[in-house]
């Protein structure tokens, strides 16, 4: 039995939580780990860790395509999975394709729906948060088709200008493609109402929800999206999986992204038929483990709750911003009233690499740079920021340190 299901009550027990991630226990440079990059990948709790070598020891054999034990067993777990994953965003298992991350699933949609609905002259509509996971596919279906990409302009608060999001949409508008929270910013897109203005012009819209699936509950059939995807590795599974989930009267027009073994019903040498999504979307043997471990991670999480989960991460984020902004010099970027547990500053005069280095020398954790965001970091004229990302495992102690570690920093870079 896990750590997480002895907790009873609805209060957060996070040193209950905290023995079930061993590397917790890190010490680095001598000093007790403070991990404060969640929003690049979180750590993994012993549930995962050991499905993943249980799956090893008693189930390893590949899927749909044997009649004998073992591969009924990963079969049947793999299929299991795909049911939990599709019940957590309220989906039916149909509409859930594993892929391996958020990136690839992003990807499947340029290049599935860009092949099927996308010409010459029409438009794609991202924003300017994005991470280049929601620029870059969109960029090349852009050069492959002949088609323009549009940008939805932001506030010097880092939230989204919906009236400029209104301007833009026409009838030339092919997709809208955004992420649910920002992981630079942390800043939580009003996404009900982007759906809705992009509906009413019967435009359909993809969320990247690498940032927001492990912080809050999604239900896909009451936000009405028509794609959504998010990754594994920041869900406390493990890495190299993801989900795309897509509404099925989309998926049925769409070709399929690769071929291989496992997308088809019929091959000959004159013509193949392809398989019924969701599988005509997954070629090839796929991430087996990963995808059955998936599962384990969501039922973790759902354990705890999120609820729970966003209360405590919204008041590590609270606390956080309120000892930050008492540092002489220290500029938070992104101030949206609607945020995740992120916060992204610079220190003037100070390089963010700078900052990252020695709070590392003093066992902290944060990413550094420009996050994968590079147009949204230029539109800040900053070289990139320091970025403190919290998931429900982080304390208010850990915050302190942190703290207390930034100034001392500060004090040996002025």
């Amino acid at each position: 039995m896990d750590i997480v299901a002895k907790i009873v009550t609805k209060e957060l027990d996070v040193e209950t939580i905290r023995k079930d991630f061993p590397i917790l226990q890190t010490t680095v440079h001598g000093k007790a780990l403070v991990y404060f990059d969640n929003a690049a990948t979180s750590q993994k709790p012993l549930v995962i860790i050991n499905a993943i070598e249980k799956y090893y020891k008693e189930t390893n054999s590949n899927v749909h395509r044997g009649i004998h034990y073992l591969s009924n067993k990963a079969t049947n777990e793999f299929e299991a999975s795909r049911k939990t994953i599709a019940a957590h965003l309220n989906a039916s298992h149909e509409e859930i394709i594993f892929t391996r991350g958020t990136t690839e699933a992003i990807n499947l949609v340029a290049f599935s729906f860009g092949e099927a609905f996308v010409k010459s002259g029409d438009e794609i509509i991202i924003s300017h948060l994005e991470h280049h996971s929601n620029i870059v596919p969109w960029q090349m279906l852009c050069e492959r088709k002949g088609a323009a990409l549009k940008v939805i302009p932001i506030t010097k608060e880092g939230e989204l200008k919906m009236e400029e999001f209104k301007k833009l949409l026409s009838d030339k508008t092919k997709l809208v493609a955004v992420n649910h929270v920002s992981n630079t910013l942390g800043t939580v897109n009003p996404v009900e109402e982007i759906i809705e203005l992009a509906h009413s012009k019967n435009i359909p819209v993809l969320l990247d929800g690498a940032q927001a699936v492990p912080h809050m509950k999604v239900d896909v059939k009451k936000l009405d999206v028509d794609f959504y995807s998010f990754s594994g590795h920041k869900l406390f599974g493990p890495t190299g999986i993801g989900v795309l989930y897509g509404k099925s009267k989309w998926l049925n027009q769409m070709p399929p992204y690769q071929g291989g073994g496992e997308m088809i019903k019929e091959v000959t040498f004159e013509k193949t038929t392809y398989n019924d999504a969701p599988l005509r979307f997954e070629a090839g043997t796929p991430n087996i483990e990963a995808s059955i471990v998936l599962a384990k991670a969501i039922d973790y999480v759902n354990r705890i709750g999120l609820d729970v989960i966003a209360k405590h991460e919204h008041d590590l984020l609270l606390y956080t911003t309120e000892r930050l902004e008492k540092i002489e010099g220290l500029k938070i970027i992104g101030t949206a009233p609607h945020k995740t547990a992120v916060v992204s500053f610079v220190v003037e005069g100070i390089h963010p690499s700078d900052i990252g280095i020695l709070l590392d020398k003093q066992g902290i954790a944060v990413r550094t740079g420009h996050h994968c965001t590079q147009p949204l970091i230029d539109f800040y004229k900053i070289p990139g920021t320091v970025r403190a990302s919290f998931a429900f495992y982080n304390t208010f102690e850990e915050i302190d340190i942190f703290v207390k570690a930034l100034n001392k920093a500060i004090s040996m870079l002025k």
